[in-house]
């Protein structure tokens, strides 16, 4: 176990790598000069006003003044201020707040961790995970409800299940949370059937699962495919609140879950009965559309959904490029990607991209797939030139392929595909002496291409 300034050399090191806000710690202490005023009233109001403040510029303005007029001098208070950061989506802020917090030597409580395990999470720091997983048992909080779930989380998102299961069996007074985190964990990991088994164990251990329980095993259900098992716990939601409505996060993982088991029929019974929808709805259930093949009534969904006032977001126009990648509407999917910049200002990410030259290379339009991806703001990534290199062995694009062969090399030199896959293209067009190059390539640099096999599955 390290030690405490070990630790936060060891933190520091991690966040300034990242090259974290820079300007943003000059800014404030620049604008701190000393006030004369200090009292307990000030800082209970400036801490309120974190709990409220949805603005980053404001943010700024009330970190500024709790430094100049010293309330940063008890847990709460910088406890209100880290979790202002995290709310705001910067979590790497959040933790250098906590560097400045421990070396300021107010120590942290167990309401300053739990926050803490969650800027890491959103970070994906694994071994600033690991450090302060050190800290919490040097300070008794491992086993504190929260802390513990924390923990669970951050080594669940780092795919380190082991540890992950560790941590949950320690704890021998097991809450809510702690049951929500490796259920969430393992179903987010792709571990379905683990997840679901966890939530049977939940179910009787005696406590009543919460939303957050049931959207996860929703979500676990669905990715295994398994329809009666989804119709269980249908079921099981109807019973757990018996008295009152679904929430409408419910409904929307029941939507979700449906639409992944291949049933979209029943998804649509779940969407139409809803008493209200949001934009996480229509988003399910056009998504849920477009992966089963149903473009038309996709985007038909996402025609009503505008009419109804509903503003769509990125999540939205990743479902309504799908559905147009699945069915080939090329110039749809140019029409609702620029409407998504020019009409709802959303810039793209890459699975935007990864749509577009989906769709464009679906149709041979190469050339202007190519021309999309050289003029993305970030870099592309496996999945978008793998996609690209697909299209270019149906419609023959030697030249394009040849690039884009080298692109999906410099990120995965191990994957045999791309090799095969050029060599395809050359053997299509009769350029049988760039075949013999690439299996030549292949032997020189040890590459073997792996051989195919089927797996059998049952839900027993």
């Amino acid at each position: 176990m390290c030690s405490t300034n070990g630790l936060f050399r060891n933190l520091s090191k991690s966040i300034n790598s990242l090259r974290l806000l820079p300007n943003l710690w000059v800014h404030l202490h620049l604008s701190c000069s000393p006030s004369p005023e200090s009292d307990s009233d000030g800082a209970g109001a400036a801490a309120n006003q974190l709990e409220s403040c949805a603005d980053p510029s404001l943010l700024l303005r009330l970190h500024s003044q709790m430094l100049r007029n010293h309330f940063l001098r008890s847990p709460f208070h910088w406890n209100a201020l880290i979790r202002a950061y995290l709310r705001l989506a910067s979590p790497r802020a959040a933790l250098l707040l906590f560097i400045q917090m421990s070396r300021s030597g107010s120590s942290p409580d167990s309401y300053t961790l739990p926050i803490i395990f969650k800027a890491i999470s959103h970070s994906f720091m694994l071994v600033t995970g690991r450090q302060l997983h050190s800290l919490s048992i040097k300070h008794g909080l491992e086993l504190n409800e929260y802390c513990n779930s924390g923990l669970i989380n951050i080594y669940a998102k780092a795919g380190e299940f082991d540890n992950a299961l560790k941590v949950f069996d320690k704890s021998s007074e097991r809450k809510l949370g702690s049951w929500n985190a490796i259920i969430n964990g393992l179903a987010q990991g792709g571990h379905s059937k683990e997840a679901i088994r966890f939530f049977v164990q939940l179910r009787r251990s005696g406590l009543v699962p919460d939303d957050v329980t049931m959207v996860s095993v929703a979500s676990a259900c669905g990715s295994y495919g398994d329809l009666s098992l989804a119709q269980q716990v249908h079921k099981c939601m109807l019973q757990a609140q018996s008295l009152e409505r679904l929430s409408i996060m419910r409904l929307n993982s029941l939507v979700d879950m449906y639409s992944k088991c291949g049933r979209t029929d029943l998804s649509l019974k779940v969407f139409d009965k809803m008493p209200g929808r949001d934009v996480s709805s229509w988003t399910s259930m056009i998504m849920g559309l477009a992966t089963q093949g149903e473009a038309k009534h996709a985007l038909e969904h996402y025609d009503r959904m505008v009419q109804e006032g509903v503003r769509p977001n990125q999540v939205t126009f990743v479902a309504v490029l799908t559905a147009c990648a699945h069915a080939g509407l090329a110039d749809e999917a140019v029409a609702y990607f620029d409407a998504m910049m020019e009409r709802y200002g959303i810039e793209p990410m890459v699975a935007h991209y990864g749509c577009m030259v989906d769709v464009l290379g679906r149709v041979g339009r190469v050339e202007e797939a190519k021309k999309m991806v050289e003029g993305m703001p970030m870099r592309g990534n496996a999945v978008i030139w793998g996609t690209m290199l697909g299209a270019c062995e149906r419609y023959g694009k030697v030249e394009i392929g040849e690039w884009v062969a080298g692109k999906l090399l410099e990120l995965e030199p191990w994957n045999d595909g791309v090799y095969v896959v050029l060599s395809n293209i050359y053997a299509a067009c009769g350029m049988w002496a760039e075949v013999e190059r690439v299996r030549r390539l292949m032997w020189e640099r040890r590459v073997v291409k792996t051989p195919g096999f089927s797996a059998a599955t049952n839900s027993n």
